[in-house]
């Protein structure tokens, strides 16, 4: 490809409303450009990358025996009632209506779908088990789109669908595309971990993120120091606890009737919040214990967790057994605890109270007193309020590993590709049913399984790039190689710089050949931002000596080779043979 007929709009200034590194640089190396918010046009540059990680992931599903289909963006709304996603989807989902004013959607995720095909087509265990991918583009409509690709509301994904007679079927295939999941990453060049996830409103029972590892990602990732545990933050258990026994007889920090320092009412004037109150009263937070009131399917609920530490709604959800938890309004909070919100306790609530493990040890705590403007002193749970233990608060950094005595590191990461285990979710709802070696009709068990196309690229920058621009790893680069004519004028220059191009791409090489009237120093710059793992520059001085300029852009390498060896050394970098 000749630079100089390419639409490569590369820019030297940043944009004003770009928020992270890979927007940042995809917009300055004409990759992308933005259309409104959330969607963007992908510029050939920006498409190249594209096609080079559908490829790796077409090759890889093929491999793991999943066929491709495609099915339509835009979907009735009677297939989203049957699963009952119509109504419980919420705003993400983009509503429309056709010219006879029948309700559609564009589709966000496709289990509905793929479910329809497959009860109209499979009626027997014969002809499972059965695993059907696509590559197309999603739209979800985010509330608040941002970061470029990484969260766009219009975006490519891989999403493949998998029905199985049996568990045993089912869980082989979740491993199958497990293992698939990290041949893909490991084939894009990216450093990544496979985490245990919270499946959200997809459904199922148990899920794995895979999440490219990066400063800037939006998810934090809990990870043991000493064994292959690791889970998205929402996921991530805390070491199971263990009761303690007290001088008293009493467990589980559990503090007799009489036992104790007596209950003490304080006013706490105007203090609410855990900041407040631990300065007013001149004690550390995690001498506090926080009283949240929920919302639920089921009722309103309290949730209890330290002054230092944070609830996990989905710990929550787990715990009650509920679909829904949503904090509950000021006038709410005032019904079920008789005071303005911050001054809530757990004390006389007549709600069932849900406690984390980490308050079962505490002794003469302080929490609110249901009373406007007042806290207590001296809290001890079994004598003056009981509740339901669970692990209910985030994880944080140095807390106990829940499957080994090592310690949980917390970092940051990039969701690229996710796997559920679905179960019978939709094949009950939409009776996508088989029947059975006995001739006995049962439900398909399902899987599901994500990879965010333009996600891998966007991740593959944040975790590749330097102040220069782009470094892309060798697999997803747009180019295998740059060429660069200093004087595009010289008629050596230009013969020798065109000569090596044809013969590269001859042997099979993707090249790039910057022949624009330029000064070498906009062409170099160029060259960093783009960020193409090899750039050979074919100059007046160097092709007089018979040489070459080849510089690697990652390592920085420069060396000057013979021009009889060059399609020989290109191949052989290419082709990742150590010694350019």
């Amino acid at each position: 490809m000749r630079f100089s007929t390419m639409l490569l709009p590369t820019l030297k200034e940043t944009p004003a409303d770009a928020d992270v590194i890979s927007q940042k640089l995809m917009v300055r190396a004409g990759m992308i450009r933005k259309v409104a918010a959330g969607i963007y046009d992908l510029l050939p540059l920006g498409l190249r990358v594209i096609r080079k990680v559908e490829q790796i992931v077409r090759e890889e599903m093929n491999r793991s025996g999943a066929q491709e289909i495609l099915m339509p963006s835009v979907l009735p709304a009677e297939l989203w009632s049957e699963s009952g996603r119509w109504e419980e989807y919420g705003s993400e989902l983009l509503r429309l209506k056709d010219r006879h004013g029948r309700d559609f959607c564009l589709g966000p995720t496709h289990e509905e779908a793929v479910t329809d095909i497959v009860r109209r087509d499979v009626s027997s265990y014969k002809s499972l088990p059965l695993n059907l991918y696509q590559i197309q583009a999603k739209f979800r409509d985010e509330i608040r789109p941002r970061f470029g690709l990484m969260r766009g509301r219009e975006f490519i994904m891989k999403d493949a669908y998998s029905f199985h007679a049996t568990d045993e079927s089912a869980d082989e295939e979740y491993r199958k595309m497990h293992d698939t999941y990290v041949r893909i990453f490991e084939r894009c060049g990216l450093l990544f971990k496979a985490v245990e996830a919270d499946a959200g409103n997809i459904g199922g029972n148990f899920s794995n993120e895979f999440m490219v590892m990066a400063d800037t990602g939006e998810d934090a990732i809990a990870s043991c120091d000493k064994c292959k545990y690791a889970a998205n933050i929402e996921r991530a258990e805390i070491r199971p606890y263990v009761a303690k026994e007290h001088a008293d007889g009493s467990a589980d920090g559990a503090v007799a009737a009489g036992a104790g320092n007596p209950l003490e009412s304080v006013t706490t004037p105007g203090q609410k919040s855990v900041e407040e109150v631990s300065a007013f009263l001149c004690v550390e937070p995690n001498m506090l214990i926080k009283t949240l009131i929920y919302k639920t399917e089921i009722g309103i609920i309290a949730a209890l967790v330290r002054g230092d530490a944070e609830l996990n709604e989905i710990k929550l959800k787990r715990a009650v057994g509920c679909e829904e938890v949503e904090l509950a309004d000021d006038e709410t909070v005032i019904e079920t605890t008789g005071a303005p919100v911050g001054f809530a306790g757990p004390i006389g609530l007549k709600v069932k109270i849900y406690a984390d493990y980490g308050l079962r040890d505490m002794v003469d705590s302080i929490t609110g007193a249901n009373k406007a403007d007042t806290h207590l002193r001296n809290v001890n749970q079994g004598r003056d309020f009981n509740a339901l233990y669970a692990d209910l608060r985030t994880v944080m950094e140095g807390d106990g590993c829940p499957r080994c005595s090592g310690t949980l590191n917390v970092t940051r990461g990039i969701e690229v590709g996710h796997i559920f285990k679905l179960g019978t979710k939709y094949s009950v709802s939409m009776g996508a049913d088989f029947l059975d070696e006995n001739g006995k009709k049962q439900p398909m068990i399902m899987g599901c399984y994500g990879i965010g196309i333009g996600r891998v690229a966007a991740a593959a920058i944040e975790q590749n790039h330097d102040e220069f621009g782009i470094v892309w790893p060798a697999p997803l680069a747009p180019f295998d190689v740059e060429i660069i004519a200093i004087k595009v004028s010289d008629v050596e220059v230009r013969k020798a710089a065109f000569e090596l191009y044809t013969e590269l791409t001859g042997a099979g090489l993707d090249v790039l050949i910057d022949d624009r009237n330029e000064r070498p120093g906009v062409k170099f710059k160029d060259a960093d931002l783009i960020g193409i793992p090899l750039r050979i520059t074919v100059g007046e001085r160097n092709l007089k000596d018979g040489k070459l300029e080849f510089k690697e852009r990652r390592s920085g390498e420069v060396l000057l080779v013979d021009l009889d060896d060059a399609v020989a050394t290109v191949l052989k970098s290419v082709k990742g043979e150590p010694g350019m």
